[in-house]
């Protein structure tokens, strides 16, 4: 690998190189991004220094105020244009996922670091394209990163460690859900995420892939095969006011077809024999924002809420039974990961700081000139386990092996 690039730009505070970034994307990532670019350097020490230069939307009005909004110094409306600029280092993808390979390829060619949302792109090609672009780029010390935060939650780094530490022995169950609501209504308009050419696919790349990702990321290894179900409950949706495209084969006037999945369920095995099942909906009345997660081992099992994320479940099945039991590990102590740069004990953190700590990682990361995690490669893995899913379903198949 060529050597990381440490010096672009003039040096500023404490004499550290400003890391200077240029942002696809103003929407509700496109904040979160914000946020932890934002963020980041005034909380914790980083080696250099996060500048937000240039944040890009196809709307000059929309995305000059969204610059305003989050401190970006520049705005410009064509991608290509701030891939080309001289004062960007790193381009931080937030749009929707059909442009998620384009963009990339060209930022990494341009001699970019990239930082790209999950899922990673729409199909196992566009991912491959990437992962390829950026073993090339690699060589040349351009990295990369997929950007899943739920990983950056402190309870879930715990998790991992206690599970990477043998708290849980040989795993057998991993069990994890994300629930939310927000289509439950008919009469929601058909926006982007409903249509398969720009989303890829529904809750399964929308919910699916983050649970995927951190059931992986927590077990220590990943899937081999999957058996699936998906359903699209509501199919044709209206248009957004003021649309105009949209209509499709059996839709009416002034609406649209839903072209995506609108919840997925399926059970998967891991390569150690644990079996795992997941399920991913938009339609769980009631659920917001329900991410749950429990690892099931032969010493013990952990279990993670995202509606309560400042803490941990652990039940350690080798004490006595007279006393044992779930307990609840608040994660807010200064040496769970993270938090010896925030809060006293007990002040409990939010889900805006997984991406202050995704930007933490990755400023580390480019300055050590190392590959930041998840990388690419990791994200195509979560498409693949995605392609999967769908053939299964698709094919009503008892088992779909995972392409490696």
């Amino acid at each position: 690998m060529g050597q990381p690039q440490q010096s672009e730009g003039t040096e500023g505070e404490g004499g550290k190189p400003p890391l200077r970034v240029g942002m696809v994307g103003y929407a509700f990532m496109g904040a979160a991004h914000s946020q932890g670019w934002r963020t980041a350097g005034r909380v914790f020490d980083l080696p250099r220094r996060p500048e937000l230069a240039v944040i890009c939307g196809r709307d000059a009005a929309a995305v000059r105020a969204a610059a305003d909004r989050h401190g970006w110094a520049a705005a410009e409306t064509d991608w290509r244009a701030l891939i080309a600029r001289d004062d960007v280092d790193l381009v931080d993808i937030c749009t929707p996922g059909d442009s998620h390979a384009e963009i990339a390829v060209a930022a990494l060619a341009a001699g970019k670091h990239v930082l790209c949302e999950k899922p990673l792109a729409n199909t196992v090609e566009e991912a491959s394209a990437m992962v390829t672009a950026a073993e090339e780029a690699y060589e040349r010390g351009q990295l990369s990163m997929a950007g899943f935060n739920y990983r950056r939650l402190p309870a879930t780094a715990l998790a991992r460690n206690m599970v990477a530490e043998g708290r849980l022995g040989r795993l057998r169950h991993v069990r994890a859900t994300y629930l939310q609501d927000w289509l439950v209504d008919p009469e929601f308009p058909l926006n982007w995420r409903l249509r398969r050419e720009q989303a890829g696919s529904g809750s399964l790349g929308d919910l699916g892939s983050h649970v995927v990702d951190l059931a992986q990321y927590l077990a220590g290894e990943r899937l081999a095969g999957v058996s699936a179900l998906t359903e699209t409950f509501v199919r044709e949706r209206p248009l957004p006011v003021g649309a105009t495209s949209g209509l499709s084969a059996g839709a009416t006037a002034g609406t649209g077809q839903v072209t995506v999945d609108d919840a997925a369920l399926f059970t998967a095995r891991f390569p150690s024999g644990a079996l795992a099942t997941f399920e991913a909906t938009r339609y769980a009345t009631g659920r917001k924002n329900a991410l749950r997660i429990e690892l099931n081992g032969e010493r013990g099992s952990l279990a993670f809420d995202l509606e309560r994320l400042n803490e941990l479940e652990y039940h350690d099945g080798t004490e006595p039974a007279t006393h044992a039991g779930f307990r609840r590990i608040l994660v807010t102590e200064p040496d769970h990961p993270y938090l010896d740069a925030w809060w006293p004990p007990g002040h409990g953190l939010g889900y805006e700081h997984t991406f202050v700590h995704q930007a933490r990682d990755l400023v580390h990361a480019l300055a050590e000139g190392r590959r930041p995690e998840p990388s690419f490669a990791d994200g195509l893995q979560v498409q693949r386990v995605l392609a999967a899913v769908e053939e299964s379903a698709e094919k009503n198949s008892v088992y779909t092996p995972i392409a490696v």
